[in-house]
């Protein structure tokens, strides 16, 4: 396998990958012959018909993107365990050449965990927690104010979240959005005209989002990890019994592991509290 690999400023990898023509054709082999199993041609039986015959009517792009689902996978992996990078995201991938009786060749862009310098955080959000602490005789106790916690916290920290992470966050808003949008029976433009914006503003005020909510993320697993903050089994299963219906649960046993991170999150929040 021929890979390179390109890091860019912000942190995402750029892989360029060529699959060669002799996986190309095995596979093709193999896709053809799955065909001909399923195949139903007029004069045969189901399954029985010549394969010449399935590959002279069968949909070459068709053809092409069966044989790329059983390849893409394979190479991507060999790249990155090439390169010995630890991805925390699944790939954008983009096909560059796609030629007949050639080698075929993508672009995968990923990005591992981002660098992160937590700076003074912990004397910064203490500034913020004090004033929950002072008890003043007839007067209600000051809860702390979350927001102004993750304010604190994101501006202490220095770190560089990779464009390519970014944006997966921004197009899954976006397809959040669109199936709500959907749902309402509102088409993307009723909607955006509805609240006076365009797909850009609306992209641009997702990217803001997005920035924030994934550099959070990274800076809870960084401070989860620096403070040894771990979730049980115990916790895990007890989070699971508060499931409304018996539907709920078994979706949240079916998801444990996310499950975890997010009571990992929750832990972590409640650490920068009681600072």
């Amino acid at each position: 396998m021929i890979s390179a690999i390109q890091r860019q400023e912000d942190g995402t990898i750029n892989l360029t990958v060529n699959i060669p023509f002799e996986d190309i054709k095995k596979i093709r082999e193999e896709v053809l012959e799955n065909y001909t199993k399923t195949a139903q041609v007029s004069g045969f039986r189901k399954g029985k018909a010549p394969k010449k015959i399935i590959e002279e009517q069968v949909d070459q792009d068709r053809l092409k993107e069966d044989i790329l689902k059983k390849l893409l996978p394979q190479f991507y992996l060999q790249a990155i365990n090439e390169h010995k990078i630890n991805p925390v995201m699944a790939p954008r991938i983009h096909v560059e050449k796609f030629e007949e009786g050639k080698d075929w060749q993508f672009i995968a862009l990923t990005a591992e965990a981002p660098q992160i310098d937590l700076g003074n955080y912990k004397e910064n959000i203490k500034k913020i927690t004090a004033k929950s602490k002072i008890v003043v005789p007839g007067k209600e106790q000051q809860q702390v104010n979350f927001d102004e916690i993750v304010k604190e916290l994101l501006s202490s920290i220095k770190t560089k979240i990779p464009s390519v992470i970014t944006e997966q966050e921004v197009d899954r808003l976006l397809s959040q959005t669109l199936d709500e949008v959907r749902r309402l029976g509102m088409t993307l433009d009723q909607y955006l005209g509805s609240t006076g914006r365009t797909a850009e503003d609306l992209r641009k005020e997702y990217r803001e989002k997005a920035e924030n909510d994934v550099k959070l993320e990274f800076v809870l697993q960084k401070i989860a990890d620096e403070e040894n903050i771990r979730v049980e089994d115990k916790e895990v299963e007890e989070a699971i019994a508060q499931g409304k219906s018996e539907e709920e649960k078994e979706n949240l046993r079916t998801n444990k592991y996310l499950l975890a991170s997010i009571l990992r999150q929750q832990k972590t929040l409640d650490f920068l509290r009681n600072l």
